[in-house]
């Protein structure tokens, strides 16, 4: 990538402005640390890392929009506000003064340092490693956690939670063969992507996450995020996660996890802990010999908790945190002993809390729109467009949590979708204002908006997943040729038998 100096100053100064919501949280310094750790440079050109982030965050926030608008609305914007002007003037008359020499008639660089093209952006973005996204959530994250990170603990365990999806890609027939297509009896042939993350469900920030075709399962990918939890992390599972080897692969790491027992599970209990508790042992079957192959011990020791929500049947939680004194039965199941009294307060155990990672699933996919308004044709650009959707939803959340804290608030009563549209409001004013202006009074009016739009405590809610419309892949009856009939061969009668004569 070629490097221009004047072209490169300009884009920074138009990303610094743009993303001023941000600028607590996204920092020259935290991209520097993330290019560090992947090992890549932010490069000197217009298009390097750290305006690929930008341009990656905006795409998701503008999911209406083109990449070519997305290059020239921020653009324009600037040139209206008179100050802004002057100095996009100024450095587009350098540019000319600078034409006037001798240059190549293959020489990258326009006249104009305020142009890049769409091709260029795009064949940029696909250059870009997907390790520094990696490093930037995780910069991000590490960042957070230095400010707010006791509002993920409990009883001295970080928790987590950890769940899979898919999501609904624009339909190519490159990322048809890259991702491959959903497979079920309605026929229905769009392409999809796998998604695993690991998120903090008391804050719904990300945490970490894995993009994957849809032919590898979500056990796999969520054994592969295993690598990143350290000891006293708590992860609450699906039971859609239960296989032995992930569970080692949790307790490897010297973490903890918690998840809802399998009817055809068999376990060999060890000790009754009271009416609803007892330890147990699984020892499952390897017929096939891969838990031998992969050095696993025969079996391992768990909790079995019963419980059961009235008006459902009665349900039982799998963790491997042996001690009653370090997780009560209480702290687990307090979701069914409180809606037994109508005049008390609502409060979620802390089981229940694996439902945030599927409103965090929601949120981005519906409300901020990663399904349905990607753009790319090619695997490389819905990695980048997915991995700016994730940094987006995270800076948002990180601003849902300032706001909470300000105001004394819980940051999962806040709303996420007023609080989008807040920042969208905003957005102009913070791109044109003053930078004064823009730090003592846009900035925490933001927040103070945010923290207005509170939503109930409703623990146990859920959304269901969406119905798709039934489509038959069968082939259509021609109405001008009648339907054949099937040959049929009549059965001969029985004959009756006659009486014999005496």
């Amino acid at each position: 990538m070629f490097t221009d100096e004047l072209r490169c100053n300009v884009w920074n100064e138009i990303r610094q402005q743009d993303i001023r919501a941000f600028s607590k949280q996204l920092t020259p310094a935290t991209l520097a640390k993330a290019a560090l750790r992947a090992g890549v440079k932010l490069g000197k050109s217009p298009l390097g890392l750290a305006n690929l982030v930008w341009l990656g965050i905006a795409a998701a926030f503008h999911g209406a929009e083109s990449f070519a608008g997305i290059l020239t609305t921020t653009l324009k914007l600037l040139e209206d506000q008179q100050q802004s002007a002057a100095r996009l003037d100024k450095a587009r008359k350098q540019g000319k003064r600078r034409s006037k020499g001798k240059r190549s008639k293959h020489d990258p660089r326009r006249d104009d340092p305020t142009v890049i093209s769409e091709a260029a952006f795009a064949k940029a973005r696909q250059r870009m490693p997907m390790a520094f996204w990696v490093e930037l959530i995780v910069a991000l994250g590490q960042e957070f956690e230095e400010q707010h990170g006791s509002m993920h603990c409990f009883r001295g365990f970080r928790i987590l939670a950890m769940d899979g999806t898919r999501i609904d890609l624009p339909e190519c027939r490159e990322l048809c063969n890259h991702f491959g297509t959903a497979k079920n009896a309605f026929g229905l042939q769009q392409p999809q992507a796998r998604m695993v993350m690991l998120q903090f469900p008391f804050t719904r920030m990300p945490y970490r996450y894995e993009l994957a075709p849809v032919s590898c399962g979500e056990t796999t990918l969520a054994t592969r995020l295993c690598a990143h939890l350290s000891p006293r992390d708590l992860v609450l599972l699906d039971a859609g996660f239960w296989s032995y080897g992930l569970l080692w692969a949790i307790q490897n790491q010297k973490a903890f996890f918690a998840l809802r027992l399998k009817s055809d599970v068999k376990l060999a209990t060890l000790r009754r802990l009271g009416n609803s508790e007892r330890l147990v042992r699984w020892t499952p079957k390897d017929s096939r010999g891969n838990w031998r192959k992969a050095g696993l011990p025969r079996s391992i020791d768990l909790r079995v908790i019963e419980y059961r929500v009235p008006g459902y049947r009665r349900q039982a939680i799998v963790t491997n945190v042996l001690s009653q004194k370090a997780i009560p039965r209480e702290d687990w199941t307090r979701l069914s002993t409180s809606c037994q009294d109508a005049h008390r307060k609502l409060s979620v155990g802390l089981f229940h809390r694996r439902w945030e990672i599927e409103t965090s699933y929601y949120e981005m996919k519906v409300d901020q729109g990663m399904e349905g308004q990607l753009r790319s044709r090619v695997p490389e650009s819905i990695a980048y467009e997915i991995a700016g959707h994730v940094v987006l939803y995270l800076l948002v959340r990180w601003l849902m949590v300032e706001a909470a804290v300000k105001h004394g608030l819980d940051p999962l009563r806040l709303s996420f979708l007023e609080a989008f549209r807040e920042l969208d409001l905003m957005r102009s004013s913070l791109l044109t204002s003053s930078p004064q202006w823009v730090r003592d009074v846009l900035l925490p009016r933001l927040l103070d908006r945010i923290a207005e739009h509170q939503v109930p405590e409703r623990p146990g809610r859920h959304y269901p997943r969406r119905k798709k419309s039934k489509k038959s892949n069968t082939k259509k009856k021609s109405h001008n040729k009648p339907a054949k009939r099937k040959a049929t061969t009549a059965k001969p009668k029985p004959r009756k038998k006659l009486a014999k004569q005496g």
